[in-house]
């Protein structure tokens, strides 16, 4: 029974500060934050940068070129698509660039006189923006800096008026058929589709599309879609407000809304809207994104194949997007997905890994020579520790070491490897504390008890690199801060994911989760939008979730292994495919850990917390220093 001394004590421990370097003091007596956030950091002061560089271009088209780019960080082809048909149409008729040809501009052709003189610049949202004929002039507050003028010749104008009576009446067509294809389903078949999204919208990433100048998003202050700002059932939510709605009532933005999310729904899971994120929504750019996704998966020898779409009719683009959801299954089980994340503007793209990859066989080398030197197994791969661990795992809930179980040195001793061989500035990988009570919680099927955990009944072991310093003008102690933060954020992950494997009953006890990760990524140019990767200079990252089977159920994203820099080269494909070979290892231990839990052995993490990363980090910079060796 807790004494009231140990509960003023765990009381006066639960008000001090957790930041390494303040451990002790009372949280919320010092003065200011200890490292004040970049100005010059973030997406608004990029979008500056990327404005004073186009300008700076010596021809008009190379102007355009940087914008569409934001100099050279995502794919032109992305923020083409990210236009509205006006603007899709000039930019075509100036410069002859467009996502279905070619994506790079190329000089306007003069003729020696100007029929009008319009407008470019870059909008606060990171897309293009082009003022066309009957447009009044840019809208100077929702611009990266002041616009520049574009003469248009005749031939231009000509080209462009041609150009946009056809996109519109093609436009036209394509709303008539989304209508008429929602026509043909029942009140109650287009509620399901409308609560279809926004389960799907309420549990995933941020994403902002488009529709011929309507913005729908779930991303902070914008929203228009159920998300972390608004529940399901707010007035501000567009899908809430459909339902029930008469169709001949829908907006045709909002009809088009519906039928391209659930087509990218029905193509493989909620994870597919954020491969949409940043660009425009109608038949034609989800028939583009289905299509280059069918010719990805032609590439694997696995189930049967799919036709092209001739058409983007929605009926042919839905029987595609069937057929794509099946054909995913069949690829994963004989190649590796994952997704590439152009942080810039949150737009992903799913990819599947080639057959073979030296690199990452020649990287699980070395991954393996560091843990045969510091784990009590043996192989000659990932798979072969693996088998390993399986055949005497009785020493994984035992005290090893300063470490108080065997899967506390084996999750550290795998994240300072993977630090060390993929060179990151850091490495990280996340669990849970009890699993211990986690099994009897299943057991009783407490749900409640379950979601009602916090931040710290999960656990995040991050390893900096020697010199992370570099980048900090903090030095060691700001390191050891950052790299608290980064655990805390990985807890809250972990706290975020668990109720997504739960039965439906979860999340009606608490609706703040999201779905749980099954691919890996790769991210470039992250250090944008999410404020803690901007304070921690989270520029290039690997992200490799895992399954752990617990009581003969499959919990998905259980655990995962991250890989970051601060700067340099990006991950690469190589990166990724061994650290998902080194995240499974590890979920194999957790796996192994929780069958000893089920068993009657009683154990729980305890290190990684803040204590535990001020020490272990300020004792290797100082080793580093008087230079000793790693223990």
């Amino acid at each position: 029974m807790t004494t009231p001394s140990s509960r003023r004590e765990a009381m006066e421990k639960a008000r001090q500060s957790r930041r390494p370097s303040r451990l002790g003091a009372p949280a919320g007596s010092a003065p200011g934050p200890d490292h004040a956030r970049d100005p010059g950091a973030g997406f608004a002061a990029l979008l500056g940068s990327v404005w004073r560089t186009a300008e700076q271009a010596a021809q008009l088209h190379r102007t355009v070129d940087t914008v569409l780019t934001l100099d050279g960080r995502v794919p032109a082809d992305v923020s083409l698509r990210a236009l509205a048909t006006p603007a899709a149409c000039a930019v075509e008729a100036l410069w002859g660039a467009s996502w279905r040809g070619s994506h790079r501009c190329r000089p306007t052709q003069y003729d020696g006189t100007n029929a009008f003189v319009g407008e470019i610049g870059l909008g606060t949202d990171g897309r293009l923006r082009v003022r066309t004929p009957s447009d009044p002039p840019l809208d100077r507050t929702s611009l990266a800096g002041r616009p520049a003028r574009v003469p248009w010749p005749a031939s231009v104008l000509a080209r462009y008026a041609d150009s946009l009576a056809h996109a519109r009446a093609r436009n036209a067509a394509a709303v008539e058929d989304c209508r008429a294809w929602l026509g043909r389903h029942t009140e109650d078949e287009r509620t399901e589709m409308l609560d279809a999204l926004q389960t799907a919208t309420l549990h995933t990433a941020p994403f902002v599309l488009y529709q011929e100048g309507r913005a729908y998003t779930n991303f902070r202050d914008r929203n228009t879609i159920v998300g972390k700002t608004l529940w399901p059932g707010h007035p501000d939510c567009t899908l809430s407000n459909l339902k029930g709605l008469p169709l001949r009532l829908w907006s045709d933005e909002d009809a088009v809304m519906v039928v391209c999310l659930t087509l990218l729904l029905r193509s493989g899971s909620a994870g597919r809207i954020e491969e949409a994120n940043g660009t425009e929504l109608n038949p034609d750019t989800v028939g583009h994104l289905l299509e280059r996704v069918r010719q990805a998966y032609h590439t694997v020898d696995a189930g049967e194949s799919i036709p092209r779409v001739a058409y983007s009719g929605v009926e042919a683009l839905d029987d595609l997007a069937r057929g794509l959801a099946a054909k995913r299954a069949e690829v994963a089980k004989v190649r590796q997905l994952y997704r590439e994340i152009h942080g810039v503007l949150l737009h992903k793209v799913e990819r599947v890994a080639a057959g073979t990859s030296p690199g990452a066989w020649e990287r699980e080398a070395e991954l393996v020579d560091r843990l045969c030197d510091r784990l009590p197994i043996a192989g000659r791969s990932l798979e072969e520790l693996g088998t390993a661990l399986r055949t005497t795992p009785g020493w994984l809930t035992d005290p090893a070491g300063e470490f108080g179980t065997g899967l506390e040195s084996l999750v550290y001793e795998s994240v300072t490897a993977a630090m060390e061989v993929f060179a990151a500035d850091f490495a990280m990988s996340r669990g849970m504390r009890d699993l211990s009570g986690f099994i009897d919680a299943l057991r009783r099927d407490d749900l409640s008890r379950i979601v009602a955990w916090e931040l710290p009944d999960y656990f995040c072991c991050v390893v900096p690199s020697p010199d992370a310093d570099r980048h900090y003008p903090g030095g060691t102690p700001q390191v050891a801060d950052v790299a608290w933060a980064i655990s805390s954020r990985m807890q809250y992950n972990s706290w975020h994911f668990v109720p997504g494997n739960l039965p439906p009953a979860a999340g009606e006890l608490r609706h703040d989760y999201f779905i749980p990760p099954t691919m890996p990524d790769l991210a470039y140019h992250s250090d944008q939008h999410h404020h803690g990767h901007v304070t921690a200079r989270v520029r290039y990252t690997v992200r490799s979730p895992q399954p752990v089977e617990i009581l003969g159920r499959t919990f998905k994203g259980f655990i995962d292994l991250r890989l970051l820099r601060c700067d340099g080269e990006p991950f690469t494909e190589a990166d990724l495919l061994a650290a998902h070979r080194l995240s499974r290892f590890v979920a194999r231990a957790t796996g192994l850990v929780a069958d000893l839990a089920a068993t009657g052995t009683r154990f729980r993490v305890t290190a990684f917390d803040s204590q535990w990363h001020w020490s272990t980090i300020l004792a290797a910079a100082s080793a580093a220093t008087s230079g000793g060796t790693r223990r």
